[in-house]
């Protein structure tokens, strides 16, 4: 069955294809490589390792990677592990793997932890400079000297330490002579700032625990801002391309370069983070799901994960497609989810094999077909790919319908099957209703019917016109699956409106996911492997699971469920 594209969808498809093509980013590459500021461009991905990559992540790795690709540069991956309290190996490799399926091979992967003693070397470097010192306030003192907004900050009791003095406390603290939070080492800069980033922020603090990779060599710590802008630098990174939050930070990445003194400094840019209508980015929260078991894991298909995501059938096309089509801007926004699953849907009605699947099946007795005997209808795999050809498929006795397709009591325009209707199957006969028989408790056990057996798959000789068209399977030829449908996790659209009252837990959608038990599938879908992608016609896409081996979920809907 060939999907209509609706009016709404068709104006969606175009705005994908026409809009939001400028990218400020490549505009300022364009002029650097033309002016020479540059000789390559060197961008980066720096994620840490302390969760798995979603959505807004794809975003950040378009960007980077793509930027690379188009003017024949470089792209690395670089893990962000400076924080040993969350990151683990798991979620190394599960990047790597995430990047790997998306297509964006880094040219080098680095890790942020093996430039720690490059690192010390070059705090000590601003110490002897007069740039850093060494102070003993605790968190709660240090958020008092610091100020606020509308008023400037203290300079700490400790800041004028000689630089003898703060040489001997920081090598103490890079002994472990210290314990934790008890001091940490900050930039000298100006408590009087108005940019509260640059009121002598801490640069390391002390946390007595084990590196994932350098295990107790280390004590100390760099903190993000301090580390990033040095691993950017000694990386040749020319264009540090970031989401919108660390504009405020830009600041103190100058002024770490700056005086750190490297020759090629490299520069800082911002774009807008990618923000997704009835949908969570937080990692915290979503490690929240999966250790409380609202989510059957990472990749459990209603997370906004990457793996989730390639779970439930989403394509690494149909994913920079989407975020390509949302633009690349400064500007905050939050794009519709609309977008994302009309991207998939483009892509599989051209691509995807049609089958039959019949999700609540009622059984079917052709009255006048004798029993024993069967045939084979002709059926278009994908009408929009005809080399994929025609399948035959069995026709008997005794078929299956979906409840959905009949009605013994229907509302007025109902054309599938009722009570003295007719409709017809695809492919196949003209069926007309005869009778019902009913179980004891009420449930439908089968509906008698009879077929218009000359009609085959033509019109009836009579000419009368048949206005539905339902899909059946033949009572021998199909297997026993579970279905699951899913829907948004959460039901409020802007999660980041959320009423300071309300949490995220308010409004979890007790209906995220409806599982469909003994449902009736083609029996040629018995051998599809995991991950692939079909179109059960006239219900929507959907993917062979890849962690239960009797469920296929859904991945979009056939049509857009509401109009852009």
């Amino acid at each position: 069955m060939t999907e209509k594209i609706t009016e709404e969808e068709n104006d969606l498809k175009k705005s994908a294809e026409s809009e939001n093509n400028s990218n400020f980013l490549t505009d300022i590459m364009e002029s650097d490589l033309a002016a020479g500021r540059v000789k390559k461009i060197h961008t980066r991905f720096p994620p840490e390792p302390n969760g798995y990559l979603h959505i807004g992540s794809a975003k950040a790795i378009y960007i980077n990677y793509t930027s690379a690709k188009k003017y024949g540069g470089l792209f690395n991956l670089r893990f962000d592990d400076t924080n040993p309290t969350k990151e683990d190996n798991e979620y190394v490799e599960a990047i790597i793997e995430d990047l790997k399926w998306l297509g964006a091979n880094p040219d080098e992967v680095f890790y942020g932890s093996d430039y720690f003693q490059k690192t010390y070397e070059f705090a000590v470097q601003l110490i002897k400079k007069g740039k850093a010192y060494v102070c003993d306030l605790n968190n709660e003192q240090m958020r008092e000297y610091r100020g606020t907004l509308t008023e400037p900050g203290k300079n700490s009791p400790y800041r004028d330490r000689t630089v003898e003095e703060n040489l001997e406390l920081f090598e103490k603290m890079k002994n472990g002579e210290f314990p934790d939070g008890y001091c940490t080492l900050r930039a000298k800069i100006d408590m009087s700032s108005p940019n509260m980033n640059m009121r002598d922020p801490a640069i390391y603090r002390i946390l007595h625990l084990d590196h994932h990779r350098q295990g107790d060599k280390w004590c100390i710590y760099p903190l993000y801002d301090f580390a990033h802008p040095i691993q950017d630098a000694l990386e040749g990174i020319t264009h540090s391309m970031c989401s919108i939050e660390f504009e405020n930070h830009r600041p103190l990445y100058d002024w770490v370069v700056e005086n750190i003194g490297f020759e090629q400094p490299p520069h800082q840019y911002e774009f807008a983070r990618l923000n997704v209508t009835n949908t969570v980015m937080s990692k915290r929260y979503l490690r929240q799901l999966v250790e409380t078991g609202v989510v059957d894991g990472w990749d459990d298909p209603r997370m906004p994960t990457l793996c989730a995501l390639r779970r439930r059938g989403y394509s690494p096309e149909s994913i920079f497609r989407f975020v390509e089509s949302a633009g690349i801007c400064k500007s905050l926004s939050v794009v519709d989810i609309a977008l994302l699953e009309h991207c998939i849907r483009d892509e599989l009605n051209k691509t995807a094999l049609r089958r039959i699947a019949i999700i609540d099946p009622i059984k079917v007795e052709i009255e006048n077909y004798p029993e024993d005997k069967e045939e084979y209808f002709e059926i278009s795999n994908n009408p929009n790919d005809e080399s994929t050809g025609k399948r035959n498929v069995k026709f008997t006795k005794k078929i299956y319908i979906d409840a959905e397709d009949f009605s013994a009591n229907p509302p007025p325009k109902y054309f599938r099957l009722k009570p003295g209707g007719e409709v017809r199957l695809m492919g196949a006969y003209i069926i007309k209703y005869k009778d019902i028989v009913y179980n004891e408790d009420g449930t439908v056990n089968k509906i008698i019917c009879t077929a218009d057996i000359e009609s085959g798959n033509g019109n009836p000789a009579d000419g009368r016109k048949v206005k539905g068209t339902i899909h059946w399977l033949s009572e021998d030829n199909c297997i026993d699956r579970d279905v699951y449908i899913y829907n948004s996790l959460f039901t409020i659209e802007n999660t980041n409106a959320i009423p300071e009252d309300k949490t995220f837990d308010d409004y979890l959608n007790p209906d995220s996911v409806i599982k469909k038990t003994g449902c009736k599938l083609e029996k040629c879908l018995e051998n599809a492997k995991a991950g692939d992608k079909f179109q059960f016609v006239r219900i929507g896409y959907f993917c062979k699971d890849s962690k239960y081996d009797n469920v296929f979920n859904r991945i979009v809907e056939l049509k857009d469920s509401k109009p852009f």
